[in-house]
């Protein structure tokens, strides 16, 4: 049992809402470490993104690695996309025990076929039957138990956009039964997303698409927390933010040679920011007392 696990599974009991920014780097970790964020998280579209590659495309090293990266840099618990398990049940069983052993605190594992499709990200479902499904997770499940039995599993099906929510609420409370400890689907509308938690038997999970072009609700987290969810990925805000601002600067320094969207000033400020978000000053307290002596 590692102590980021036994710290994830407090939280859940203690009925917590958990808002989780997906980040992809150690900085973006620590930075949402220090807004005061008690749980990270990092997702294979932010992932598959930042690789310039796509989702899909993601072996379970390279999310392994990227995960745990930022769960290394930070000191709060790191859940995971584990998209399909990266196989059938004896490939997901390895799944679990390498997220785990990199010191993440809990995957996801959906419903879709593996491998994944770029269609995917058309909202197609690509659904495997709930028989597999069910298996995978039954299996991660007992490796969960066998590894540390505080990592969390998150069942996660993605056939509500396209057979409707009774379908993924069916599989969810499928896994539930094997062993699942929490649910993820993606409800269409106000209604779906109001129903959701009432029927699913583990608490939810809540995914935030931002820019999400199949018109999925977007929700303040007071409104997330008054309908029931336990828990909220936002999975596009940290890289949608950061490649919204690189643009504009190197735009304004291509067409001008000059950089006013942050004053020198305050610039100094930031960097500042930056070196005491990665430990710059303990850095300088060694080789002070060493090479610098």
């Amino acid at each position: 049992m590692s102590s980021k696990t036994s710290r994830l599974r407090a939280l859940l009991a203690a009925g917590e809402f958990l808002y989780m920014p997906s980040a992809t780097t150690p900085i973006e970790g620590r930075v949402a470490e220090a807004a005061g964020v008690k749980v990270v998280y990092t997702g294979g579209y932010a992932t598959g993104a930042s690789l310039a590659i796509t989702e899909p495309l993601l072996t379970m090293d390279e999310q392994v690695r990227v995960a745990g990266e930022v769960a290394r840099a930070v000191s709060v618990p790191l859940i995971a996309d584990a998209g399909a398990g990266f196989g059938e049940p004896l490939h997901t069983m390895r799944t679990v025990r390498e997220f785990a052993a990199a010191g993440i605190a809990g995957i996801h594992i959906e419903d879709q076929l593996y491998p994944k499709r770029a269609h995917y990200h058309k909202y197609v479902a690509h659904a495997v039957p709930v028989a597999e499904f069910v298996d995978k997770i039954r299996w991660a499940c007992r490796e969960r138990d066998r590894t540390d039995p505080d990592f969390v599993i998150i069942a996660r099906s993605d056939t509500c956009r396209e057979f409707g929510l009774d379908e993924a609420l069916m599989r969810i409370n499928a896994a539930a039964e094997v062993g699942a400890d929490l649910g993820l689907v993606f409800p269409r509308n106000d209604v779906e997303a109001e129903a959701a938690p009432r029927l699913a038997k583990v608490p939810l999970v809540w995914v935030q698409s931002r820019g999400n072009r199949d018109g999925r609700p977007i929700y303040g987290l007071d409104r997330l927390k008054a309908m029931g969810y336990r828990a909220c990925i936002d999975a596009q805000l940290l890289l949608g933010v950061a490649v919204h601002f690189m643009r504009q600067a190197l735009d304004e320094m291509q067409r001008t040679g000059q950089y006013t969207g942050i004053g020198d000033n305050q610039f100094t400020v930031v960097r500042k920011e930056i070196e005491d978000l990665i430990g710059l000053d303990d850095y300088y307290r060694v080789e002070a007392e060493t090479v610098e002596r």
